[in-house]
Order: C-alpha cells, then structure tokens, then sequence
C-alpha cells in the first residue's frame, strides 16, 4: 500500500499493479480497492495498463478531512495523478464515474475518460435528489449506519427488499458497508442532485466514453445517454447482457479499446 497527499493533508492510499500507459479507478458508492468492482477489475486492467486503485477519502486506509467537499475529492485524483507522473485516464464506475468526469471538467491532467452509469437518475425534475442527502446526513447524524445504507440501496438504489435482508444477514458484509456509510453523502455531493450537470460536462474537451448496460435500469440508460449528448464529442456506448453491477471481464476490453485507440 502506498499513500499520496492531497491538498487538504488527507492521505489517499492506493495500489499500483501492471505496466503500460497509466489509468486510474474511481470507485462508486461504499465501494473501495478491496472492496466492490476494483479488486476483479484492476488485475484484468493491468494486463496492459499501469492501473491505480484508491481509497476515496474517507474509506479502506485513506483518512478524511472535514468539511467535505467535492472539490477535495477532485484534489485527491489530482494528487494520484502526480504519483503517477502526469497525463492519466479515469475510469469511473456508478458515482466514481461522476467523480471522473468532473475532474476532467476541472481542467486536470487526463487523457481520457471512461464513466459506466454514472446515476443521474433524478433528471426529470422531480428534485429528489438534495432530499436523499438530507435524510442520510439525519440518519448519519443520529448514529444509524445501517439505516443509512438501507436508505441508500432500497429508496436510492432500489435494490430488492429481499436482497437486502440477505445482505443483513451476512455479518462481514454489512460490517463494511456500515464502516463507510458516512462517506455516503459524499457521493450525493458528487452526484449534484442526481440531475446531469449539463453545463458543466459541456467544458470537457477530452476524449470520453459513457457506457450503460444493455439490462440496466431504463434511468440509467436515459441518464448516460444524456452525459453522452452533453459532453462535445463523447463516445456512448451499450454493453449487452450487463446491469449496474458491470461484469469486469465485459467492461476492461471496452475499456482497452478506447484508453488505447
């Protein structure tokens, strides 16, 4: 395990495997390098890349500074991007993948961006999405972690009632998911109420890909095709047979594909 330091003093710990042309992994939601996507992705990735896996602050060794904000975040991947020499692609997944794509609108050293569903679920207007971040700072607030990442999956996510109770009943599981539950109004700041920043993705002039699962939830889909619209240029991209939970042996050749083209 290594460390980089970012602006605010917060240590950022990451893992660095492979070789070639050097590509970082941005983690969604309670999801961190040794947990979730990254530790069946990366070793795939770093067959032809040189991959960094990181803790967001906050989670796994990384510490955390408060107040919060999402420019801290966008600092941490700048200082990755410093241990890593310079000029790097993002590969973003779920909230990780909003994360990416505004540290490549921050005007960062990035070759290139690659964001699968980022959730901008709430885009119709409904303005849900600033609420979801009041409840889980309320339930934070009050000492309820698991409340928070039941709030999270079943009203956010909307994942299966009955998939949740199992998810209960598995201890080593949802002790980690109860460790980071207060990392989770972070990715609501991300995510600026789950509305596509419209505006602001249209100052990327990077080359990105946005992809979506061909079986994912139709918000997601509508959300990645509208990233895909507002960002000059963007690549979109269906991936047959996959929902949010992207398989990583489907996503690194997509991946390969584009970082290397």
């Amino acid at each position: 395990m290594m460390q980089a330091i970012s602006k605010d003093g917060t240590r950022i710990a990451y893992e660095r495997s492979g070789s070639g042309p050097a590509l970082i992994l941005v983690d969604g939601a309670l999801c961190s390098r040794s947990f979730g996507p990254t530790p069946k992705l990366a070793p795939r990735l770093a067959e032809r890349f040189t991959v960094y896996a990181y803790d967001r602050r906050g989670r796994g060794e990384s510490s955390d500074t408060l107040p919060y904000s999402r420019e801290r975040e966008v600092e941490d991947i700048a200082a990755l991007i410093e241990e890593a020499g310079g000029s790097v692609s993002l590969v973003g997944l779920s909230s990780g993948a909003a994360l990416a794509l505004e540290a490549a609108a921050s005007g960062l050293d990035i070759r290139k961006v690659v964001a699968y569903e980022p959730p901008y679920v709430d885009d119709s207007g409904q303005d849900g999405g600033a609420e979801h971040e009041r409840h889980l700072k309320s339930l934070l607030a009050s000492g309820n972690r698991g409340g928070a990442v039941k709030y999270f999956m079943r009203t956010m996510v909307g994942v299966p009632a009955p998939f949740v109770v199992m998810m209960r009943l598995m201890p080593s599981i949802w002790r980690k998911l109860e460790a980071v539950a207060h990392t989770l109004p972070y990715d609501a700041a991300v995510m600026t109420g789950f509305k596509v920043p419209r505006a602001r993705l249209a100052v990327i002039r990077i080359p990105t890909l946005v992809m979506h699962g061909s079986k994912t939830d139709v918000r997601l889909k509508r959300a990645a095709e509208a990233v895909a619209q507002a960002i000059p240029g963007a690549q979109h991209l269906t991936l047959a047979g996959q929902t949010h939970n992207v398989k990583p042996a489907v996503l690194a050749p997509a991946v390969e594909t584009f970082v290397t083209a």
